[in-house]
């Protein structure tokens, strides 16, 4: 495989990544952040294990796409003598019992369409990270495969050892595979597979159903907004960056981290835009995860990632068994990032909980109680805004004061300010909103460039920076403020390569950047369209759209000579870009329709 072509199948609990020929290369059991065993995407060229597959003797797939407004992945296969195949992949996610049902399980069906095809079907994961293969053993009914610490259980209706032994047969009536814990499976595969996937499919359906889209990009919408939901982890409310590691920022390039991770920054950029569709339940959970994982816990916000589930150790070490993505190593398990101070995680933590307060359609609003937890994140970010930190971007190296940093703090302030006075705290909300001002104007004193006018990324610097462009959106200035409107020309001139926009221009621990950062682009589309240069913020938006793979979706970077995805996959912040930038551009209901002539 040489390009991201992954589709993505999840249910809140495990997702796998599926390439156009049906393999699964990539899963984590049983849960995104655990032992990935299909772990082909990052195991070099052409592995001899760690991926689940068929093969259709003397034929090849021929086509792939979700089912609509679904997480539900379907591949045709098609032999030399006209005899094809359709494969179903997906995770079971619906409401059973009154409550989400989203167990550690992965479902495959196999379906002649057109005559019979020869198949045989391949299941061979690794365990440890690739370290071990685990032991095999038959049931009546499924495959046991017993690792040191894990085991998983296939359970099947085709004939178990087939299976065991990969071996080919005809394909004459459709087979089930459920792939999951070890329990047994009491239903028949074929009504059991049946009943989830009509009820998975219902479900998503359901929930595309009540996005509030605009009138233009709906395809593109709803595809970014499922992915983003895939990226949720249900049991927590914690949101993951991405759902991989280690895949390569550019090649051979060394910068390849592991995104299995919650982000504060990553999260609220996801809850905003599902916010903006009316998916405020993702909003309502993160809230929780954060309350509970990071402020009654006593951990400090300027940590900027925390696991999925309390407790995980997320230390930085390396996977030595695995390869590398086409064999770019090293992959990394655990971020060190972890280690860092980031101080935009104040800001992150306010404008998540935010809309909590003012939004009348939630069972429960935002309230005195949830205000006097918030409220220390006050005190730390005043304390905080104008001291150095790794920033935005994760400098291992060395640190600054960024400016999106000391913005996020003064975003902090000002919405605590705003809450202050919505929960009736008048005395804090004056106190909150008097340190917001002078913060907003030591920021812009010290950001701004005495000779050209321009903002650069760190204070008392000539830095260039794309996080800048975000400011208007936090409402530290306006879009046609002079000074936002000349860093947008130093930004074009200095940062726009290969007609996208680089992170920035100076070199890094790594050396200077190869590929470009898509989230930046995004917000360099948003600046254009709010500063009146809607067709060029257009040409940008469809000339990042066609990069997308067959599916719709998106890594981290492109390379925009050669037009190559790279990156962790599917990167929230990329999705989250591209689903905000299209309801920007589009057209509302009244244009495209009600009033169209």
């Amino acid at each position: 495989m040489t390009q991201l072509d992954l589709g993505v199948i999840g249910n809140g609990a495990v997702a796998s990544l599926i390439d156009r020929n049906g393999r699964h290369q990539w899963f984590c059991f049983p849960r995104f952040d655990a032992d990935p065993l299909f772990n082909a995407l990052v195991n070099g060229v052409d592995p001899d294990a760690g991926f689940a597959d068929i093969e259709i003797v003397g034929g090849k797939a021929t086509g792939q796409a979700y089912l609509r407004n679904t997480a539900i992945l379907e591949t045709v296969f098609a032999d030399e003598h006209g005899n094809s195949a359709r494969v179903t992949d997906f995770a079971p996610r619906f409401i059973r019992f009154g409550r989400f049902f989203c167990p550690p399980m992965l479902i495959r069906r196999i379906e002649p369409l057109t005559g019979r095809c020869r198949i045989k079907v391949r299941y061979r994961p690794t365990f440890d990270y690739g370290v071990t293969k685990p032991k095999v053993m038959v049931g009546s009914n499924h495959l046991r495969f017993v690792g040191t610490e894990t085991n998983l259980r296939i359970t099947t209706d085709m004939p178990v050892s087939y299976l065991a032994n990969e071996v080919e047969f005809l394909l004459d009536r459709p087979v089930n595979l459920i792939v999951g814990a070890d329990e047994p499976v009491q239903e028949a595969p074929q009504a059991l597979v049946a009943d989830f996937l009509e009820q998975t499919a219902h479900y998503w359906r359901d929930w595309a159903r009540d996005l509030a889209v605009p009138f233009d990009y709906q395809e593109a919408i709803i595809r970014a907004a499922i992915t983003l939901k895939l990226c949720t982890f249900e049991d927590t409310g914690a949101i993951v960056a991405a759902l991989t590691t280690s895949v390569p920022e550019s090649a051979h390039s060394g910068r390849n981290w592991d995104y299995r991770y919650c982000w504060l920054r990553d999260s609220y950029f996801t809850v905003t835009a599902l916010n903006r569709l009316g998916a405020t339940r993702t909003m309502e959970n993160h809230v929780r995860f954060i309350l509970n994982v990071v402020l009654n816990a006593g951990i400090s916000p300027e940590v900027p990632l925390y696991p999925i589930v309390p407790g995980v150790d997320v230390s930085e070490h390396e996977a030595k068994a695995l390869a590398g993505f086409r064999g770019m190593g090293p992959v990394r398990v655990g971020n060190a990032a972890v280690i860092q101070r980031q101080h935009d995680g104040y800001g992150s933590i306010i404008l998540t909980a935010a809309q909590m307060f003012y939004d009348e359609r939630l069972p429960k609003v935002g309230d005195l109680d949830l205000y006097r937890q918030l409220r220390p994140i006050g005190d730390l970010a005043a304390a905080a805004a104008l001291a150095p930190d790794a920033g935005l971007w994760e400098y291992r190296g060395r640190t600054a004061v960024f400016t999106h940093s000391a913005a996020m703090c003064w975003a902090a302030l000002h919405r605590l300010g705003l809450i202050a006075g919505k929960v009736g705290e008048i005395g804090d909300r004056d106190r909150w909103l008097h340190l917001a001002a002078n913060l907003r104007d030591t920021i812009l004193k010290r950001a701004t460039s005495a000779t050209d006018g321009w903002l650069a990324g760190a204070l008392d610097s000539t830095v260039c920076d794309a996080a800048v462009l975000t400011l208007p959106e936090i409402g530290l200035l306006r879009y046609d403020d002079p000074r936002f409107l000349r860093t947008m020309e130093v930004i074009e001139q200095r940062l726009m390569h290969e007609g996208f926009l680089m992170r920035y221009d100076a070199a890094d621990d790594f050396g200077k950047p190869e590929t470009a950062f898509l989230v930046c682009s995004w917000w360099f589309i948003d600046a254009l369209a709010a500063t009146g240069r809607r067709a060029e913020a257009k040409e940008l938006f469809d000339r990042i759209l066609a990069r997308r793979n067959h599916l719709g979706l998106l890594s981290e970077d492109l390379d925009g000579k050669t037009g190559m995805l790279w990156g962790n996959f599917p990167q929230t912040f990329s999705m989250v870009g591209m689903l905000l930038s299209a309801m920007r551009l589009s057209r509302s209901w009244e244009e495209g329709l009600w009033r169209a002539s």
